[in-house]
């Protein structure tokens, strides 16, 4: 049975340049089923590009608040309901989730007003269900499985691995996490590994141009996995594919995608892709389009 990953926003951190590529999320077709895994900035314009009928929209993913999983997840909604959403769409996400999507429609209350008001739409507040979850099973239903894994992202708590399993096939997908190696066990036998990876020659210039130089090296090297490191993960759960995302730095003019490569191969002699936008990978063969 065929699905398919799309990779809508590979780069990791909010900052954009021009250019470079957007911050995380990515669409997971799996039986059918359409899931949407984070919604950094770009979440939108990269879900009509992959031919998504934003209409069609049912699930939402996020694995933690930082603001390049999140912040476009609102207007993500709000966009899909003004072209002609009007079905009911679960959001599934950690503590605090629901005071987020409360706060986003507070700010947008006259205009859903107006909307309603003056063009008929039915009310996005009746739409829109949030299921805040934590460390386990997170859905069971129709034949899609999805469980979560607390993974190591400080400061932040509330950081969730993802496990989507449905007609045979299952996606894990890293969210932001340090080394840790309880991942290979949630991972264990998935046709795809989504993890997130830093390159350490690329971090001092990363850090040099964004400034607070040794508060975010030390939260870099605190909370993040360089790429030696999730080939092991890797190797350890024996998963069928590792797709490098969530790249840190993903806009570094002397870093190329032989250099993930190379580092990636120094643990992990697998089936390997580097994540850009606008990536897909088909499920059935686990292989690039």
């Amino acid at each position: 049975m065929t699905g398919r990953l799309v990779i809508l926003g590979s780069k990791g951190g909010p900052a954009l340049r021009p250019g470079g590529p957007w911050p995380s999320s990515a669409l997971l077709e799996l039986a059918g089923r359409r899931i949407v895994v984070d919604c950094g900035l770009g979440v939108t314009r990269g879900l009509t590009d992959a031919g998504f009928d934003l209409k069609m929209l049912d699930l939402v993913f996020v694995t933690h608040l930082h603001s390049d999983h999140i912040l476009e997840l609102g207007p993500l909604l709000h966009t899909a309901w003004t072209a002609g959403l009007a079905t009911p769409v679960i959001l599934y996400g950690p503590p605090d989730l629901n005071r987020y999507w409360r706060k986003f429609l507070q700010s947008m209350e006259f205009d859903i007003e107006t909307r309603i008001a003056d063009e008929g739409r039915p009310d996005i507040r009746g739409l829109v269900t949030v299921h805040e979850f934590g460390e386990g099973q997170v859905v069971q239903e129709r034949g899609l499985s999805v469980s979560s894994l607390r993974v190591d992202h400080p400061p932040v708590t509330e950081c969730y691995a993802l496990r989507f399993e449905q007609g045979g096939q299952s996606v894990v997908f890293s969210a932001d996490t340090a080394y840790f190696p309880p991942l290979a066990d949630f991972a264990r036998g998935a046709d795809i590994l989504v993890h997130e990876a830093m390159l350490e020659d690329g971090v001092e210039r990363l850090i040099a141009r964004t400034g607070n130089g040794a508060r975010l090296r030390e939260h870099l090297l605190a909370s993040h996995s360089f790429v030696e490191d999730v080939g092991r993960i890797a190797t350890a759960a024996g998963v069928g594919h590792l797709l490098l995302n969530h790249l840190i730095p993903a806009d570094d003019p002397l870093l190329g995608e032989a250099d993930w490569i190379a580092a990636a191969r120094k643990s992990w002699s697998g089936a390997l892709t580097i994540g850009r936008d606008g990536l897909v990978v088909l499920l059935a063969d686990s292989k690039p389009a």
